[in-house]
């Protein structure tokens, strides 16, 4: 079953070892296990509905309601974890096709109902976040709208409808022989809708291309309403369309069917582990490498700090002990860089693939220990999320931040994001463990991505958000700082709404917020995502 206040299915945990728990303790000092809230008293809290017999298709009880009113973000974390109750929806419904949620959005525009889309709710920026608002809130479920619609193997095609998740949709792409190859950290529960609005990267984004290389079409319900559109392999018909729906995060409407390019399975997949002396060679290798533009589907290089952390968190001591010494031999003793390369192909072009990659990065230093580590790595690629229950029963928070940025600043920022987090917390008096890989690289630059831990402080919900709050902001603004994005892969949701003007301006804003009355005149699709609740460029 998945957990009501924590990351995935509660059979499921990581643990840490005495030696990830020292080093925790060495970092940080001693975390501060907190009592949690009880569901049922967070049930409790819960308002009466205004949408109670509303229409026969919307279920407005406390225990329905209430979980689809949190994501996966920082703030959703503490707010389950502290019982601290956000706004929750009045209603939700439970559509099972496209005429339903068009049924249900022209009932929302009538009535003047706030309309919040809901899938599989992993989202970290709060896109799922309901307003203080007097009009009744209706959150759209699109769990049921799950299958397959439509596999044109010709073209290569598969249309899904939106609240497809990712295991659904490999099983059913699998079971004829194909794959979207989009595997996000999320991928256990995040959806072909969620993926498209946010504009996901999956982990092997290398060959398989991120969701906009990937979504070809689809039809959006909005509340002017349905925007359909066709799949062409290519066109100069004037501004394309998907870009529309790419990164709208249900502000523009529900998209409720897309059809996505699919790849035959590959007939090799393997990933391996290679480690560099530092992180200046390091980058300078994978650099190289992806200007190299071999087919390889995955390019992940950890910094130093992040290369300890996890070979600590990795176990088995005496193994571990025995590869750091081969590692020192080699000249890869302290602030060493681990990559994992990724390949699937066939076997011909994945053997050559490998032989070149292996022979480019030799001439970086790298020091190349075969797939044991990378096929450990892909038997757990889903369970980092985990680790964040694993850390709050020790009395430790965790969050992540991303961006992605030109190359000449990828350094630069990847030491400043994590500076920044370290002069925010000594200013509590408080020590972060701060950490970053790249996980997503180009020709052009890399995303990068950090992730700190830090001890939960005293008091519950005000003083932890306040902290949190605190270290986004000084984050965000030293991307800024260094013209990277305000999201690589996440969307921007409401934590993000504040820093976007950075990256768009006022032009760029304006835009948006036109589009938003277009489509929604009467402003109820998911408000102050994109743009700011109040701010200039609210809809």
């Amino acid at each position: 079953m998945r957990r009501w206040n924590g990351w995935g299915d509660d059979a499921t945990s990581m643990d840490l070892s005495e030696a990830a728990r020292a080093m925790m303790n060495a970092r940080l000092g001693p975390g501060l296990p907190g009592l949690d809230a009880t569901r049922e008293a967070m049930l409790a809290q819960v308002p009466a509905s205004r949408l109670t017999g509303a229409h026969p298709s919307i279920q407005s009880d406390a225990d329905t309601r209430f979980a689809m009113a949190l994501g996966e973000s920082f703030a959703d974390w503490i707010r389950k974890r502290f019982g601290a109750l956000p706004p929750v929806p009045d209603g939700v419904a439970f559509p099972e096709s496209t005429e339903q949620v068009r049924e249900l959005l022209d009932l929302a525009n009538a009535n003047d109902w706030v309309v919040i889309p809901f899938a599989g709710g992993t989202s970290v920026a709060g896109h799922l976040d309901c307003p203080i608002s007097e009009r009744p809130i209706l959150s759209i479920n699109l769990g049921r709208m799950n299958r397959l619609l439509h596999l044109d193997k010709p073209s290569q095609l598969a249309s899904f409808e939106a609240g497809t998740p990712g295991p659904l949709v490999e099983a059913q792409l699998r079971a004829q022989g194909y794959t979207l190859g989009h595997f996000p950290q999320s991928f256990e529960y995040s959806t072909v809708g969620g993926w498209v609005v946010t504009r996901s990267s999956g982990q092997q984004s290398l060959r398989y291309g991120r969701i906009e290389q990937l979504f070809a079409g689809g039809r959006l319900e909005a509340p002017v309403g349905t925007l359909s559109i066709p799949t062409v392999p290519a066109a100069s018909a004037g501004p394309d369309l998907r870009e529309l729906v790419l990164g709208s995060e249900g502000r523009f409407g529900i998209l409720t069917e897309a059809t996505l390019r699919v790849s035959p399975l590959p007939e090799h997949e393997s990933f391996h582990a290679l480690f560099f002396p530092d992180w200046d060679t390091a980058e300078a290798g994978v650099r190289a490498l992806v200007q190299r533009k071999l087919p390889l589907s995955l390019l992940r290089l950890s910094n130093g700090i992040e290369t300890e952390t996890n070979l600590t968190l990795a176990g088995h001591a005496r193994l571990i002990g025995w590869l750091q010494r081969y590692l020192s031999w080699r000249g890869c003793s302290d602030g060493k860089c681990m990559l994992m390369l990724g390949v699937s192909a066939d076997t011909r072009t994945a053997r050559h693939a490998l032989r070149e990659a292996r022979r480019l990065l030799a001439g970086h230093g790298a020091v190349y220990i075969g797939t044991a580590m990378g096929a450990k790595w892909a038997a757990n690629r889903f369970k980092g999320p985990y680790l964040r229950n694993t850390l709050w029963e020790l009395g430790y928070c965790a969050d992540t931040i991303e961006t992605a940025v030109d190359w000449p600043q990828v350094k630069p920022l990847m030491l400043a994001m994590e500076q920044s987090a370290r002069d925010v917390f000594a200013a509590y008096g408080e020590r972060v463990h701060a950490f970053t890989h790249l996980s997503h690289l180009y020709p052009q630059g890399s995303s990068i991505y950090s992730q700190f831990v830090w001890a939960t402080a005293k008091g519950g919900f005000a003083p932890n958000f306040e902290r949190w709050q605190k270290l986004k902001a000084a984050v965000a603004a030293t991307i800024a700082a260094h013209g990277g994005t305000v999201s690589h892969q996440h969307g921007v949701g409401r934590d993000h709404a504040g820093h976007l003007i950075d990256e768009k301006g006022p032009l760029g804003m304006a835009t948006l917020a036109q589009l938003c009355r277009h489509f929604d005149p009467n402003k109820i699709m998911n408000p102050g995502k994109l743009l700011q609740d109040g701010g200039p460029w609210a809809s």
